[in-house]
């Protein structure tokens, strides 16, 4: 049931700002905002066209708050299909307080997270995966996220969804019409088509769900572990990325006793890095809890950066070998970039000698120098190399969301269901039965089924105002 109450908030970030914007939405919005509004020029709001901007003052009787400007949105042609007001004050706390406070004097009520999103949903104004994209693209933090968010707002995934849908419901349509004359033994499903149509169904959601690796490292980022010996200059590194003082460099060896994280952007994706702790064995208590952690947060990363001194390569490579395929055995599924570091400290020829011994390990192989930063725009394009941005260039729709993901996954299983049941030359009842499965699962990914707690557990990750 849509919600009938007027409902108020304060639609940009809490706290001191140049303007605010407080939003009211509701049957009675217009009517409530009329109550505290006064023209500069007299009209009566009420009485103004939709999408239309008015200049005036918030009044208490005889008290005025503030001067602002007040936009006026009719349903149905507004963000919530509801009359929509937004005033725009001046950008203090306690004259956003007071307005609000006003407001809910006059017969508001203050809305819950993501309520204005959830009436434009239960008004038809977007579906539901098209309402989960609103809150992406205000978590967006990086261009790749963005991108997604705003394809999926408009809806591009939930077009091909619908339209999967919509093609199924037709067939099913028939298989149901066939039951009803089962006597008959009639069949108005043609059964070549049908198959062709699941085979199609089947292929688009494998790719929906093989897209499902890649939107997921773009909506979170990709954690990168740097790791390595004391004073490799891993925390140089760390600080070469990005271009600052970010991580304690000295050469004292077990300097960084606990993980440093930071964020880069490298062409629209994020990536979070981690310079650990130093590999190495110790009798220091803290040093030693340092170096478990490290080994925590090669666990939890997706790529790892092992980096290699090359003057004590040029001592010990055969050491370093063995370090390098510890380190691929105990994670053997994890992307490696071995860098071999202060290559500006030994001779060109020296260094591609060194190059040749560790190529034969058959790892992605680099060389730098952390502290001159040579090196450092080549270790990100290899680090770019490890994400399928293809899909993302191509506009092609990229599932993030892990509901999305799971419908996905189920819908598939029934469909392949379906399919199975149509070459084994099942009955049309219980082919149905699966058919109906697969629609509901469809249907759960854009809102066409749904129930209260499932939008209750969705909105209430919005902010309020939003």
């Amino acid at each position: 049931m849509i919600p009938q109450e007027t409902i108020v908030a304060l639609a940009t970030p809490s706290g001191a700002g140049a303007i605010a914007i407080i939003r009211l939405s509701g049957a009675d919005a217009i009517a409530i905002a009329a109550e505290v509004f006064q023209s500069v020029s007299g009209k009566d709001i009420t009485k103004q066209k939709t999408h239309t901007l008015h200049l005036g003052h918030i009044m208490d009787g005889a008290k005025t708050y503030d001067q602002v400007l007040l936009s006026i949105f009719k349903g149905p042609n507004s963000y919530t299909g509801e009359n929509v007001v937004e005033i725009s004050c001046h950008g203090s706390t306690f004259i956003q307080q007071q307005i609000i406070q006003l407001l809910l004097r006059k017969g508001s009520k203050m809305a819950q997270p993501g309520e204005f999103t959830l009436r434009a949903f239960l008004n038809g104004k977007l579906d539901l995966s098209q309402a989960e994209a609103v809150a992406d693209l205000i978590a967006s933090d990086n261009e790749a996220s963005h991108q997604i968010a705003m394809q999926q707002m408009r809806g591009g995934f939930s077009n091909e969804i619908a339209k999967l849908r919509e093609e199924l419901l037709n067939f099913a349509s028939l298989i149901e019409l066939e039951l009803d004359f089962a006597e008959e033994d009639v069949e108005f499903a043609d059964r070549t088509q049908f198959h062709e149509l699941l085979e199609r169904i089947e292929f688009v959601l494998k790719r929906l769900i093989d897209s499902f690796a890649v939107g997921n490292v773009i909506k979170n980022g990709i954690p990168v572990a740097i790791v390595g010996e004391p004073n490799v200059g891993k925390s140089t590194l760390l600080n070469a990325l990005l271009n600052e003082e970010r991580a304690i460099v000295s050469d004292i060896a077990g300097t960084t006793r606990d993980t440093i994280e930071d964020e880069l952007i490298i062409e629209g994706m994020s990536f979070r890095f981690i310079d650990t702790a130093g590999i190495r064995e110790t009798k220091d208590v803290v040093e030693s809890i340092g170096i478990q952690k490290t080994f925590e947060k090669i666990e939890q990363a997706q790529v790892v950066i092992l980096l290699l001194d090359a003057k004590q390569l040029q001592v010990s490579g055969l050491k370093f070998q063995v370090e390098i395929e510890k380190i691929k055995n105990k994670f053997p599924l994890k992307p490696l970039i071995v860098l071999i570091n202060k290559v500006d400290l030994l001779p060109i020829e020296e260094v591609e000698t060194i190059r040749k011994q560790l190529e034969t390990l058959n790892l992605k192989l680099e060389t730098i120098s952390a502290k001159q930063k040579t090196g450092i725009e080549e270790l990100k394009n290899t680090l770019l190399s490890f994400v399928n941005t293809g899909a993302l260039r191509n506009n092609e729709t990229i599932v993030t969301n892990t509901r999305h993901y799971d419908s996905l996954l189920k819908a598939l299983e029934e469909i392949q269901k379906v399919k199975w049941g149509l070459d084994s030359g099942i009955s049309s009842d219980l082919m149905a039965i699966d058919i109906r499965q697969a629609l509901f699962h469809f249907g759960e990914i854009t809102g066409q089924v749904s129930n209260d707690e499932l939008l209750g557990n969705i909105f209430a990750n919005f902010c309020i105002g939003k």
